[in-house]
């Protein structure tokens, strides 16, 4: 081997040396998830019997119509909360590439020239010019990772990186329910909008009919004031819903971050919108595919990481600076045998005195990692109540849908009965007046119900984790 190779071998193999016994220990507690802080069956109050995965099912199956299916598409394209979310996890995961190249040494290269002028020491008044040129190449101040410090924060960063992710697939969760809700709650405005429509031209219609009736004197004038009263009724309702079908309209051109588009998204009832039957399994099974339980267990495990690096701080800290390069006194010499230099510069670094620094350090480690761990389980019980509140609420909406349904059928009978007994002068008109607002209180009531219905049902798909697609683009 050339002698002049000696020097850069001697200084790589140091380098190896310690990059191999850099982070042999690992100062960081094991991992504890903490067990599910709630029971194994959903409560009896619900119908859940079966189970059925979600991890398969996405948001394009389980909303069957086309034009939801569009909007939540533009949604996911176009929401600024979801790409807010998208952004955090670039962010993320930034930072743990940083992190990442931590472990690594940095290798460099310097070049310097110098040239002074100075007095020279044997004769006083005369003056000396010196110059000086150099060129290294080698590491800078890099820490050898006898501790696991650096790989720990480096554990810390990646688990960071994946909760990010989770917490973005939570972000489109909540999104494609919310796009969801808002197509149903348009839907059921419009079909109340038009009953009320329907309500203020039949009224008027009835209106007219008691003004001639009333200028021929064969109605009296209560009886006018009462159909005016209904009318006035009807026409409250129909601007009160119109004003909540523009501010919904409103809702979904923001969630959907874009135009809407001119195609309504009213044309199909409720009772035409198609959704894919959910059953749930046990709750251990589909709690933790939740992208927001997920998420706390990723922050959990990295205060178990930052636990690591703060037990870490107490030990030596060992750093490398290396180099290998060439001097001369000329520059036409830099790279001329004979002025090979080099520089091996270990610093051990030890805590001695900190006024409680490190501790205080450690014990905020240990505190956010039982933070962690409660904010852990904490969010499996709210996702437990959640699952639990939509499946109860899908069973019982729907016997209030049965009854509200007939409840309608049974307010139509009695308008009619009560029109043919004042046609038939059995029954004052304040008899048709009850029956036909009642009549239109239970249509309206209808109408919300199954909306509310199939809400707890988009609720449930929410609740169980469905709308993440986390396979999409999930980091590797």
């Amino acid at each position: 081997m050339p002698s002049r190779l000696k020097p850069i071998v001697r200084v790589l193999g140091t380098a190896s040396l310690l990059l191999t016994l850099g982070a042999c220990v690992n100062l960081a507690p094991p991992t504890k998830i903490p067990p599910l802080p709630v029971g194994n069956a959903w409560p009896t109050d619900t119908s859940a019997q079966t189970a059925q995965a979600l991890t398969n099912l996405s948001w394009r199956h389980y909303f069957q119509d086309a034009d939801m299916r569009r909007l939540i598409g533009l949604a996911l394209e176009h929401n600024r909360d979801l790409r807010l979310a998208v952004l955090r996890v670039r962010e993320a995961e930034a930072t743990y590439r940083i992190q990442r190249a931590d472990q690594l040494p940095a290798i460099g290269a310097q070049g310097q020239g110098t040239r002074a002028r100075d007095m020279a020491p044997p004769l006083p008044d005369q003056t000396l010019v010196q110059a000086k040129y150099q060129a290294a190449v080698g590491l800078t101040n890099w820490e050898i990772d006898f501790w696991g410090r650096v790989h720990n924060l480096k554990d810390a960063a990646l688990d960071e990186w994946l909760a990010s992710d989770a917490a973005r697939q939570s972000v489109q969760v909540a999104l494609v329910r919310q796009v969801a809700d808002a197509v149903l709650s348009l839907r059921e405005l419009e079909q109340r909008a038009i009953l009320a429509r329907n309500a203020v031209a039949n009224r008027r219609q009835s209106l007219d009919i008691f003004q001639q009736r009333q200028q021929v004197g064969a109605s009296s004038t209560l009886e006018l004031t009462q159909v005016r009263t209904l009318l006035i009724q009807a026409q409250s309702l129909s601007a009160q819903i119109e004003q909540r079908r523009a501010a919904a309209r409103h809702a979904l051109a923001l969630l959907v971050g874009t135009d809407p588009g001119s195609q309504p998204v009213t044309t199909i009832s409720l009772e035409a919108t198609p959704l894919a039957l959910l059953q749930p399994g046990l709750p251990a099974d589909v709690l933790l595919a939740r992208p927001d339980i997920r998420a706390a267990e990723y922050q959990l495990r990295a205060a178990h990481a930052r636990i690591g690096a703060a037990r870490a701080a107490f030990l030596p800290r060992i750093s490398l600076t290396s180099a290998l390069g060439t001097a001369s006194a000329e520059l036409d010499g830099l790279f001329g045998s004979g002025g090979r230099t080099w520089l091996f510069s270990p610093v051990i670094e030890m805590p001695i005195f900190t006024a409680g620094r490190l501790r205080a350090s450690l014990d905020v480690a240990e505190v956010r990692r039982d933070m962690a761990a409660a904010t852990y389980e904490r969010n499996i019980q709210i996702a437990f109540r959640e699952v639990s509140d939509a499946l109860s609420a899908r069973q019982w909406l729907a016997a209030q849908l049965d009854i509200q349904t007939r409840m309608a059928q049974t307010q139509v009978e009695r308008a009619a009965l009560a029109q043919l007994r004042y046609d038939s002068g059995a029954a004052p008109y304040l008899e048709v007046l009850d029956a036909q607002r009642d009549l239109l209180n239970a249509q309206q009531q209808l109408v919300q119900v199954r909306g509310a219905w199939l809400s707890s049902q988009t609720a449930l798909f929410s609740a169980l984790g469905g709308g993440a697609d986390p396979a999409a683009d999930a980091p590797s």
